[in-house]
């Protein structure tokens, strides 16, 4: 029975857990309002991955342009903070363990940033690499960047042949099929290597030579290092198909005579620059916008132009956080943050929300102001999809819709429609609403930024060693569910006008969810960790489309998330989960996954009310006395193998949670 209280003046039955969650959506209210830029929007940290500063970094040593010392002493502290207890360096900044490509690239670094080899950071981290065989053993993309800087010999690489992009769109092995990511990294990775690009020999370089290969450097066969990679590197071993491509592409580039050589390059600078010009110079994420500037440095006088937008356009990545200086994964995630925050404050009881109607029109004007209203110039001859109408994970500057991120912005569109003035045209709501049906698979689901293209053997060629599932944009439950529930809304608002599609095309999306529970139960996610995300999505996903709640699916599924709660009444996934694919506990709760794993139950109207209520209590206790909630473990992923940080989360996903919680209580 749940406990109350009578309050002796009115004789009403209060619930004090009520009470402790209305007073903790009130501070948390009030903190959401304080962190929102005066544009409306909520920036955060989206820090993590330790590959990117240390790429930032090699750009500035080749171009000259070094840190000033105030920015160049918070680096090293970000890299110090992040250092293993063992020395190492991890491919992201919580990893279980170092990674040779990370902490070869993080040494490199920290000598960039002027710290000396006999500094005791900087030699850990060498006994670190020597003890597991060293630099040689760095996956692709760290010889790669060490080939640039002068420090890995351009031979002892497999190819990266630029004349890939003149093969016929048809062809399998066209860059076009493949995920967007992965194809605008592989870009101007192309023309460097056709171009066989390496930076001076400097005092810094001689020096790195021999820190980085105490064998000695001259000494290196380094055609038989092309197939070198350390244990820890070692996530997606080489397959039979991928050891032939590298065999016959290796034999090409044997061959004296390269007719095509010249022409292939210049078609990749094409889509360089096309990609420079459609994404004011932001590009889609910083390993594409490093290296698409360091093209336009090695062309000289022909690129000077080109390279000083690149590299100051490269400012907006960068990230003075609580643990120093870092390079986002990507340029921020200002509307994906903005359209959880609103729906979050929605959910408050409306006496909570009503001092902070300001908060809510600020963050209308700031959805409104970065829908993308228009295509980019020639879509097809650049790989790319229809824009129109879709919303970015950052902003309209940015220039790349996503379908979740389309997908959150438009329910929030929706929700807020005809309360603020000016409001986003209806012609444009109709536009996104044609965009998301214009991105559906085959299969049913929705991928990220495109409709899949490239068939799923072609992850059997994956070269990085280090990420999964790069090579082709899948289906995923969270990006299907966000889809499903925009559609839906949509439905309602424009009664009778998309019907019948919206219909054809939610029960596609149903299936494939059904698809995607496992066993146990759980959905796993691709964007969070994991199990708990990606259940939370399933579910609400099912629920939007209209599955009820005793549906034997989402049963399961809430039966999984209860067998998970924890003795102080939160949820807490390991981040390792994404990487070995299976549910494992961290240490203690976090407020986030608490946060979901509470909302499905919720939703679901599973009627276990003390697991619901445990869990308010966790996320109740857990709140700063400003109405935070403080940080706990990275959540965020991609690749299933890179952490990377949502900050935000922390502060709107408790709210969302709690008062989604009240109002089904109340009811």
């Amino acid at each position: 029975m749940r406990p109350t209280l009578e309050s002796p003046r009115t004789s009403v039955v209060v619930d004090p857990l009520q009470a402790q969650a209305q007073e903790a959506m009130r501070k948390a209210l009030s903190n959401l309002a304080h962190l929102q830029e005066a544009r409306g929007s909520w920036s955060g940290d989206y820090g993590g991955p330790m590959f990117l500063l240390p790429m930032y970094l090699a750009l500035a040593e080749l171009s000259g342009r070094r840190p000033p010392p105030a920015q160049a002493a918070r680096m090293r502290t970000y890299f110090l903070n992040v250092q293993r207890a063992d020395g190492g360096i991890g491919l992201h900044a919580e990893s279980s363990e170092g990674s040779m490509f990370t902490s070869a690239l993080s040494y490199v670094a920290l000598r960039i940033l002027g710290m000396g080899p006999d500094e005791a950071p900087v030699v850990r981290l060498r006994e670190w690499m020597a003890a597991r065989g060293g630099a040689l053993g760095s996956a692709s993309w760290g010889k790669f960047t060490l080939c640039l800087l002068g420090l890995y010999e351009w031979e002892g690489i497999h190819p990266v042949a630029p004349e890939l992009w003149l093969l016929p769109k048809g062809a399998p092995l066209h860059p076009g099929n493949l995920w967007c990511h992965c194809r605008q990294v592989y870009l101007p990775m192309a023309w460097l290597y056709g171009m066989r690009a390496t930076g001076p020999t400097t005092p810094l370089t001689r020096a790195l030579r021999e820190e980085l290969y105490p064998q000695g450097y001259a000494r290196i066969d380094w055609k038989a290092q092309r197939d070198t990679v350390a244990r820890e590197d070692d996530y997606r071993p080489q397959t039979l198909a991928l050891k032939a491509v590298n065999l016959a592409l290796a034999r090409a580039e044997d061959l004296p005579f390269k007719p095509l050589r010249q022409k292939a390059l210049d078609e990749c600078l094409k889509h360089i620059a096309y990609e420079d010009r459609v994404t004011n110079d932001i590009d889609i994420g910083p390993v594409n916008a490093v290296l698409n500037t360091v093209v336009h440095h090695f062309r000289g006088k022909d690129g000077a132009e080109d390279f000083e937008r690149g590299f100051e356009a490269l400012q907006v990545y960068l990230w003075d956080g609580h643990d120093g200086l870092k390079m986002q994964g990507y340029n921020n995630s200002e509307l994906w943050d903005t359209a959880f925050a609103v729906q979050a404050i929605l959910s408050a009881p409306e006496a909570l929300q009503a001092p902070h109607g300001a908060m809510l029109e600020k963050a209308h004007t700031f959805l409104r102001d970065n829908q993308i209203l228009e295509d980019v110039p020639e879509p097809e001859a650049h790989y790319r999809h229809r824009s129109k109408g879709g919303w970015p994970f950052s902003n309209r500057a940015h220039g790349w819709p996503i379908t979740d991120c389309s997908s959150e912005g438009l329910k929030c569109a929706l929700a807020l429609e005809g309360r603020f003035t000016p409001g986003i045209p209806l012609e444009l709501l109709r536009d996104g609403v044609q965009l998301i049906l214009s991105w559906q698979n085959d299969d049913g689901g929705w991928a990220t930024y495109e409709k899949k293209r490239g068939s799923g053997w072609l992850e059997q060629l994956n070269p990085s060693q280090v990420f999964g599932d790069i090579m082709v944009d899948y289906s995923y439950v969270e990006c299907t569910s966000a889809c499903l529930q925009a559609l839906v809304a949509a439905k309602k608002r424009f009664k009778g006008e998309f019907d019948e599609v919206i219909d054809a095309a939610v029960k596609k999306g149903v299936a494939f969810l059904r698809a995607q529970q496992r066993p146990d139960g759980s959905f796993e996610g691709s964007w969070a960790v994991c199990f708990t995300y990606g259940t939370w999505f399933g579910v609400t996903g099912l629920l939007a489309a209209g599955v009820p709640g005793n549906d034997g699916a989402v049963r399961r599924a809430c039966d999984f998330l209860v067998s998970k709660q924890k003795a102080d009444g939160g949820w807490g996934e390991a981040g390792d989960s994404c990487r070995e694919r299976r549910y494992l506990q961290a240490k203690t709760g976090q407020v986030a996954q608490t946060s979901w794993a509470l909302l499905t139950l919720v939703r679901a109207g599973d009627v276990r009310a003390a697991v619901q209520r445990r869990a308010v209590d966790f996320l109740a206790r857990r709140q700063e006395s400003d109405g935070s909630w403080a940080r706990e473990a990275l959540v965020g992923v991609f690749n299933r193998t890179c952490l990377i940080n949502y900050d935000n989360y922390r502060h709107y996903f408790p709210l969302w949670a709690m008062g989604e919680w009240a109002a089904a209580a109340t009811r």
